[in-house]
């Protein structure tokens, strides 16, 4: 840390206890606010940024750095191939955090994982304090990098869970909920078969949409069958399969309950090659109500999953746990809402 920020300000600069001293806090409440904290109320933080603006005080961000030692960077993981970043999920969770960090001086880094050698590589780069701490975006059951994350002593929250008992910090929303939502509204404009396309059985979200489309069914008063149950992968061209071997199993279903909104399209394209009119024949449901529900032809009822807003969390979340040696640790789950449109 340089002496101006120390307090003595022996070249003339204003001081970090002089800006503590007129905004009537301490040095610390300072410190969280030059660094983006949450951990300042809004009536704290105009004070203490109008003592910086009267005293004209910059803070000197190398030795903030290095006196945390700290490189002013993160990592966003994303664990799957680079293709699929152009999907909507992905821009949704992407755009929250770079609006998180837009008024820091905190650089992001996107890092694909599709190997475990990659896995190992990016291990060893993330535990040789080359980022301060890590955002892991569709983590997989199996993945062990968030455990070993945590056992480095590395600042790290997910987006989504691996398991009910998840102890590594995350943001999800309520998947369980949402399916039941899609699948009753389903029930409820008169549809007698309803099936679902899931998604991959080794991720948590697609077990828990299951577990909703599930529980509707039942609360309904009938028996789940497992014939109407597909499974997909969260890519368009899974859905498309999924639906042509649905229909081939049960002919006379009218509706579908898709675990993603880029599932929706594969299913619609199948229902269109299977002369089936939407919602006509078949009701048709996705979830996360992303750009693509709105622009489908008809536009797709779907079940509106916060990303930006997840985004913008676990990053908040993340700089506490960076910035502070006892934060809250997040285990936050956002509510979710179905947005009704024509092709249910």
């Amino acid at each position: 840390m340089t002496v101006a920020e120390r307090g003595t300000g022996r070249d003339g600069r204003p001081t970090l206890e002089q800006v503590a001293a007129r905004a009537g806090v301490g040095r610390g409440t300072v410190s969280r606010v030059i660094n983006g904290s949450p951990r300042v109320s809004d009536r704290t933080r105009a004070a203490v940024q109008q003592a910086i603006a009267d005293l004209g005080y910059v803070p000197h961000r190398a030795a903030r750095a290095l006196a945390a030692n700290r490189t002013d960077a993160i990592a966003l993981v994303v664990p799957e191939p680079e293709e699929r970043l152009a999907e909507p999920f992905f821009g949704g969770i992407i755009r929250g955090v770079s609006a998180e960090l837009a008024d820091t001086d905190i650089q992001l880094l996107l890092t694909l994982i599709r190997t475990p050698r990659e896995r190992e590589r990016f291990t060893q780069y993330a535990t040789s304090q080359r980022v301060d701490g890590v955002l892991l975006i569709s983590v997989h059951g199996d993945d062990p990098l968030p455990d070993q994350l945590a056992e480095a002593g590395i600042p790290a929250v997910m987006t989504g869970r691996r398991t009910a008992e998840e102890q590594v910090p995350y943001v999800d929303c309520d998947n369980v909920g949402g399916a039941q939502l899609a699948v009753e509204h389903l029930l409820g404009r008169g549809r007698a078969m309803v099936a679902t396309i899931t998604g991959p059985a080794d991720m948590y979200v697609a077990q828990c949409r299951l577990d909703g489309y599930r529980a509707a069914i039942r609360a309904a008063g009938r028996e789940v069958d497992e014939g109407l149950i597909a499974r997909g992968n969260f890519t368009e061209e899974s859905a498309y399969l999924a639906m042509h071997e649905l229909v081939r199993r049960r002919p006379r279903l009218d509706a579908v309950f898709c675990a993603s909104d880029l599932m929706a399209v594969g299913a619609r394209r199948a229902l269109r090659e299977l002369g089936r009119s939407v919602p006509d024949d078949v009701a048709l449901v996705g979830f996360e109500d992303s750009a693509l529900a709105r622009h489908m032809d008809p536009p797709l009822t779907s079940v509106n999953q916060p990303t930006q807003a997840m985004g913008r969390a676990m990053t908040r979340a993340l700089l506490e746990e960076i910035g502070d040696s006892d934060p809250d640790l997040p285990r936050l789950v956002l509510p979710t809402e179905l947005v009704r449109r024509a092709s249910s």
